[in-house]
């Protein structure tokens, strides 16, 4: 009889095992994702650990931008868009046109970080209406010593994201108080690795990307305290989180569409990137939510992508992160 017993429960345990086995090895295909190079690492990071896990499913991943990820996702030429900003009403008008409903996802807290040549030893810290005087449209601003008197008369090299970036909308609203106000003579790119290299090679140099990017360089790159009416604050995981480094903390996201929602491989790519996210994005740099969130999260993303009949927004409160 124990023989039995033990023979059921042993044929028990490996229809279960063959089970499990046989659904990861059903999730295959493609998965399509674009959007914010902000977002990029975590997404990646996120990509590589459902792909051991779902050998069959290929996941591409872009870096075009928020906004030229938006172009893409709002004519359901991708499944997901990384997003380092809202949508914006003219994007949500877009994705309507052409039946494209969504649900967004914040993922983690970013500080954007201003950083200087590690040869710059003069600045200290920026005040916020001394980034919006170098920054603001139209600056005059063209050396240091335009900033503060007592800086050196160098001229000043400007990096920063291009016009399609979810961080270049943040950055520029929150300094210049309109989003995509910004002088244009300065690098752009949506490559942050590219304005990495531009701050590391000169010494007189200027820019601003996600904290991940800092804290990956942080050998090459100086980081400059933010003062925003209260003292300079440097962006760290505590000031970030806890909202001391401000104005520029704020939520990054990823959003789903309806057509991606439906397919196997992007309904468990999802479940895997929330239940993973807040290690993952430690891992590359950022800051994870709270973990209610990410289950608060979950569950709106199994009710939205079940019927289909819910809010294009999650319902998260991250009035805190968005608004600090």
């Amino acid at each position: 009889m124990n023989r039995l017993i033990m023979f059921f429960a042993l044929s028990a345990v490996f229809l279960l095992s063959f089970g499990g086995n046989s659904y990861a090895e059903k999730i295959a295909g493609k998965i399509r994702i674009d959007g914010s190079s902000t977002v990029f690492p975590i997404t990646e990071a996120v990509a590589e650990e459902f792909q051991k896990k779902h050998r069959k499913v290929r996941v591409t991943v872009g870096i075009s931008g928020t906004g030229g990820g938006f172009k893409k996702f709002t004519t359901g030429q991708t499944d997901i868009n990384d997003a380092s900003r809202p949508i914006k009403k003219s994007e949500q008008e877009k994705a309507q046109k052409n039946g494209i409903s969504y649900i967004d996802l914040p993922v983690a807290y970013d500080g954007l970080s201003v950083v200087i040549n590690p040869k710059n030893d003069f600045v200290d810290h920026l005040t916020v209406t001394e980034l919006r005087k170098i920054w603001q449209p139209g600056s005059a601003v063209k050396t240091w010593s335009d900033v503060r008197p007592e800086w050196p008369n160098k001229a000043i090299k400007l990096y920063g994201p291009g016009a399609d970036s979810g961080t270049f909308d943040y950055f520029t609203k929150a300094i210049n108080g309109k989003s995509q106000a910004s002088r244009s003579d300065f690098t752009a790119s949506e490559d942050d690795n590219v304005l990495v290299m531009g701050v590391a090679g000169d010494p007189y140099a200027l820019g601003y990307f996600g904290y991940a990017y800092y804290k990956e360089n942080k050998s090459r790159l100086k980081v400059v305290p933010v003062d925003g009416g209260e003292g300079p604050v440097k962006p760290s995981e505590k000031s970030i989180n806890d909202g001391s480094y401000k104005p520029l903390s704020r939520p990054i996201f990823i959003y789903v569409s309806n057509q991606g929602s439906q397919k196997s491989q992007v309904k468990e790519f999802v479940r895997f990137y929330l239940k993973n996210a807040a290690e993952l994005s430690k891992e590359v740099g950022y800051i994870p939510l709270p973990d209610k969130d990410y289950q608060n999260s979950l569950n709106e993303f199994e009710k939205w992508s079940n019927t289909l009949i819910g809010k294009n927004q999650s319902g998260l409160n991250v009035k805190k992160a968005s608004f600090k």
